[in-house]
């Protein structure tokens, strides 16, 4: 929200090089601060994150433009992320504002039809300013058909759901998980091993990390802080290395990315690299290449990752981008 854009912006990228050309605005839509791909249909989504929380859905062409398919109210303010289910029949978004978590179903064309469910988060956490009520921040299917998790800022808790396929509503698995007092968690990313998971505390700077059992269960083992910098740190996005070697944090504040070995149980940071602005709101790992979103900086920033040890290093020039909140490969 108050954004310098108009809507999502397509890029050519060089496999080679990493480089980005920019082919301009290909969709003007309101804030679409979240992207996501559908795994198998030409289909992208976007949140419209609003007072009026909405969703839309676009079909993608290979020369980068899109087609508007559908546009949906979200159920509840400021919906600030979304997934597409591993069988690709049903769409779930977090509304940040109105505390929820919304389905669509899907047609055969990727389409989102009438909302199918709405489930609203109550209780509040320790910080009186950022978690007077519950603000959810993420939804992560489980990739192999495991439980929903559904993190949510305000009441420091990842709450679990199985998502009945026939009705497209969800079914909630007790009791959820509480994460330290305060810690404000953001994102989490799983690890290909289906057995370990991280997850960001925008709140209190840290990087919690959880044994995930089959039924979707969170057991913490290790806290770490994400970021060694003097300075405000909020971290925003998390991301697995593809071969599970290194885990990378986007710390705005500090304008930074953290990288951590996570061969062992505890995450062992490696490197902090800047990022050539302060604030860093989302990342995406593909083909060699990190691409980071600066909101503030107006720019994505792209870096080789080094292979043998998970450094990223910046390669040629920032490429201009008005207020940049997610880059989707």
């Amino acid at each position: 929200m108050g954004g310098r854009a108009e809507g999502i912006v397509a890029a050519r990228r060089d496999p080679g090089s990493g480089a980005l050309v920019p082919l301009g605005t290909v969709a003007v839509t309101p804030s679409p601060s979240f992207l996501v791909r559908h795994p198998a249909l030409p289909v992208l989504y976007a949140v419209n994150e609003g007072a009026e929380g909405r969703v839309s859905a676009f079909r993608t062409a290979p020369d980068g433009d899109l087609e508007p398919l559908e546009v949906r109210d979200s159920g509840g303010a400021e919906p600030c992320h979304l997934a597409v289910v591993p069988d690709g029949r049903h769409l779930v978004v977090a509304n940040y504002g109105g505390g929820s978590v919304a389905v669509f179903p899907l047609d055969a064309e990727g389409v989102p039809g009438e909302r199918s469910d709405l489930v609203r988060h109550e209780g509040h956490g320790a910080d009186p300013q950022r978690q007077e009520k519950a603000h959810c921040h993420m939804v992560s299917p489980g990739p192999d058909g495991g439980p929903l998790l559904a993190v949510d800022l305000g009441t420091d808790s990842v709450y679990r759901y199985d998502l009945d396929a026939a009705s497209g509503r969800l079914v909630p698995r007790a009791p959820r998980v509480r994460t330290p007092a305060g810690s404000g968690p953001r994102h989490l990313a799983r690890h290909p091993d289906g057995r370990r998971c991280w997850l960001v505390g925008e709140l209190d700077g840290t990087v919690t990390g959880y044994e995930l059992t089959p039924d979707g269960a969170l057991h913490q083992r290790v806290r770490v802080d994400a970021s060694e910098r003097v300075g405000h740190v909020q971290p925003s996005e998390i991301a697995v290395g593809p071969d599970g070697r290194f885990l990378y944090v986007a710390n705005r504040g500090v304008g930074t990315v953290a990288v951590f070995a996570v061969a062992d149980e505890r995450p062992e940071p490696v490197a902090e690299v800047d990022t050539g602005g302060e604030w860093p709101r989302h990342l995406a790992l593909t083909g060699g290449h990190l691409y980071v979103a600066d909101e503030r900086a107006d720019m994505i920033r792209i870096f080789r990752v080094d292979s043998a040890t998970g450094v990223p290093e910046p390669v040629g020039e920032p490429v201009p981008v008005a207020s940049p909140t997610c880059v989707r490969p």
